[in-house]
């Protein structure tokens, strides 16, 4: 007598480890909001109730997402030897990091989405992590006779924010290789030497920063205006919780009265991105004229700090905000971006020939993370001391 077979593939044990990494590529590339629980499904290759056996909604999915990171930077640093200095640790960081590249972007951008209470539990894992990295730091200062530095959180974000830059770009390189270079620059961050700073005080309201209002003729273009109004509110909500009727009426209209001006929401976000580019490409080409021979990467570095810390607000919605825009609008938006790193790579391989066009590439991006995790470490309160000291940062970064 002979048994029926079939020919159904078996479940696959890791399923619900598959379906994670699927949600978490998608959420970091797409953003929550632009994610639905039947993409996962099909990503994975199952039905959308298959799904919902492992995860009882998205949000469960997304919760679960954004703690792995941090829960696996918690368990490398764990499972050092009591004697691991600040090498060994931004090692095991940079490991981490890597091997989660695809999935790390949910914490750069999109934990604003998290409920309060998920949200605090998370700040704590990764605050843990920042703790010990910057005891390190203090220890490796001291052994290297180096300066001590007032702002005792600036120097271990700012070298997490090299490292964490992994998860900001694409570029494809062997994950040793990455890792070796991820360490090293995030080392000669924590080690560098610095401008004295004062420690940041953190604003007395929730409220993130803003760019300063622009003169303004006393009747400006209309466009201009709801421009002027979305960007904050934007900054402030996050693009997909902004209505059309919020836009509204921050300039006094109706919302049908926005369409003779933008097309929709999502053509507002592109202006404002669209705007990002062009400012920061003008900041850039100010700075590199007045440069002279062998200044350009100071001069590139303080470009890309006055921007940050001048345009908050636009800088954050245009980065965080981008992946919320059809592919058909992001296309300009990518390729501004791909040739201001370019140029980077440029100046930074004319500095240090021993570098190929991947390795630039892979600092470039780590000098721009400094910039990023070193801002809001000083609550991107906008002082000279901290331009100063973050341009010193990026150049540490980029090891020129």
């Amino acid at each position: 007598m002979t048994h029926a077979t079939t020919d159904r593939p078996l479940r696959p044990r890791n399923r619900r480890e598959l379906i994670a990494e699927a949600a978490g590529r998608a959420f970091s590339e797409r953003g929550y909001h632009a994610v639905g629980m039947d993409d996962i499904a099909a990503s994975v290759g199952i039905t959308a109730a298959a799904l919902y056996r492992h995860y009882p909604n998205k949000y469960a999915l997304f919760v679960h997402c954004a703690a792995g990171l941090a829960d696996g930077l918690v368990e490398a640093l764990d499972a050092l030897p009591e004697d691991a200095d600040l090498a060994d640790m931004l090692r095991a960081v940079a490991r981490t990091i890597v091997a989660n590249r695809a999935t790390g972007g949910i914490y750069r951008w999109e934990v604003r989405y998290l409920r309060d209470a998920d949200r605090r539990v998370l700040r704590g894992r990764f605050r843990t992590v920042t703790e010990r990295v910057a005891r390190a730091v203090v220890t490796a200062r001291e052994d290297a006779d180096a300066d001590r530095v007032d702002d005792p959180g600036l120097l271990p974000a700012a070298a997490l924010g090299a490292v964490g830059s992994a998860t900001a770009h694409r570029t494809t390189v062997g994950a040793r290789r990455m890792e070796t270079l991820l360490a090293e620059s995030a080392l000669r961050v924590a080690l560098a030497d610095v401008p004295d700073v004062a420690p940041a005080v953190a604003p007395a309201t929730a409220e993130p920063a803003q760019d300063a209002e622009p003169a303004q003729d006393a009747a400006p273009a209309r466009r201009e205006q709801i421009l002027r109004a979305a960007i904050p509110l934007f900054h402030r909500h996050g693009y997909p919780d902004v209505s059309m009727g919020a836009i509204a009426a921050a300039v006094g209209l109706t919302p049908s009265g926005l369409y003779r001006h933008y097309t929709g929401k999502a053509d507002i976000l592109a202006a404002a991105c669209l705007e990002a580019a062009d400012v920061l490409r003008a900041t850039v080409d100010r700075e590199l004229a007045g440069a002279g021979d062998g200044d350009a990467l100071p001069a590139l570095a303080r470009a890309y700090v006055d921007y940050s810390f001048e345009h908050t607000a636009l800088t954050s919605v245009a980065t965080a905000e981008m992946g919320g825009l059809p592919p058909e609008l992001q296309r300009p938006l990518r390729a501004a971006q791909r040739g201001h790193v370019a140029l980077w790579e440029e100046h930074l391989r004319a500095a240090r020939p021993d570098l190929d066009t991947v390795d630039a590439r892979v600092l470039v991006h780590a000098g721009l993370g400094v910039v990023t995790e070193a801002g809001r470490a000083l609550h991107w309160e906008d002082a000279a001391d901290h331009r100063r000291v973050v341009v010193a940062l990026v150049l540490a970064a980029l090891g020129a």
